[in-house]
């Protein structure tokens, strides 16, 4: 499988958008691929829209989740020399004016544009050496974890199970070695993982805080981490500061601010969000519920 899947990587990105294109056709069209869940969660997220402009949302995503497949697949083989054509990284300049000695930095980013390709920020980082850590949770299958791994790995990111970032963090500042760990923050928490709902899109949203505790603890530099896509096969990174000094920022401060940035990348453009994601199946008239029936047996 990894064999067919590289030698299809080595193929032209005009040839992948092709690809591409047609498997669009049958994954919306033909499958209709979580449709139901991505009309849901578009018309929720945006009832001032019309229907004809949440169909025309719609296809755009379905056409960027296809392209956002075969991009991840060309990661494969992708050279760092061709990387570097298809993406462009700003503000990291910023992060060098306030970066104190000895910090790490804490990247906040969700499931917008290619996060795939993030694992690419060592080729632009100021600080040349630095551990680029990419959090993940680890699939069932050991054949696509594997892959996912290499993926991710190929052009300098070091994947870091989700259940040893601390420790992975701490020995970073043991060896005095810098790092930047990136978190995708804007997934669903599980029932017993909820202690934070915000406003997000238009809904009452459950969120880990577990990226900001983390960052709490190491008093990272904190930044939100978000994407452009200028036109197909090109991505622009934006690197914005959140807080410098997270540890004297009020608790869930940074979760709230990180998410209302996302929501900001999100309302510019937002076929390039993952609509796919049930991300509102928990909502806060069950999450209530829920704590009174745990109050009563606790009584």
């Amino acid at each position: 499988m990894e064999f067919i899947l590289t030698l299809i990587s080595r193929l032209p990105f005009r040839v992948l958008y092709a690809i591409s294109d047609v498997v669009y056709f049958f994954v919306y069209w033909i499958v209709g691929y979580r449709k139901n869940v991505v009309r849901k969660n578009l018309s929720s997220s945006f009832p001032e829209k019309s229907k004809k402009e949440l169909r025309e949302i719609e296809k755009k995503f379905y056409h960027w989740l296809c392209d956002y497949f075969v991009e991840t697949l060309k990661l494969l083989s992708i050279t760092p020399e061709e990387m570097k054509k298809h993406m462009e990284f700003r503000g990291l300049e910023k992060l060098v004016a306030v970066k104190n000695e000895g910090q790490g930095v804490s990247s906040f980013l969700g499931h917008y544009c290619n996060w795939e390709w993030l694992s690419a920020a060592g080729l632009y980082w100021p600080w040349p050496g630095d551990v680029m850590g990419l959090i993940y949770h680890p699939l069932r299958s050991d054949m696509f974890d594997n892959l996912m791994i290499k993926m991710r790995s190929s052009l300098g990111g070091t994947c870091i199970n989700k259940k040893h970032i601390l420790r992975e963090l701490v020995n970073c500042r043991r060896n005095k070695q810098g790092y930047q760990f990136g978190y995708i923050f804007d997934q669903s928490p599980k029932w017993e993982n909820i202690h934070l709902w915000i406003d997000f899109l238009n809904h009452k949203t459950p969120v880990f805080t577990g990226a900001e505790r983390i960052a709490r603890k190491m008093n990272d530099l904190v930044v939100y981490v978000g994407m452009e896509r200028p036109e197909r096969g090109k991505y622009i990174v934006n690197y914005d500061i959140i807080s410098a000094n997270p540890s004297e920022e009020p608790e869930n401060e940074l979760t709230k601010k990180g998410f209302a940035m996302l929501e900001e990348s999100i309302r510019k453009n937002p076929e390039f969000y993952l609509w796919t994601h049930n991300r509102w199946k928990r909502t806060y008239e069950e999450y209530q519920q829920r704590e009174q029936n745990k109050e009563g047996r606790d009584e």
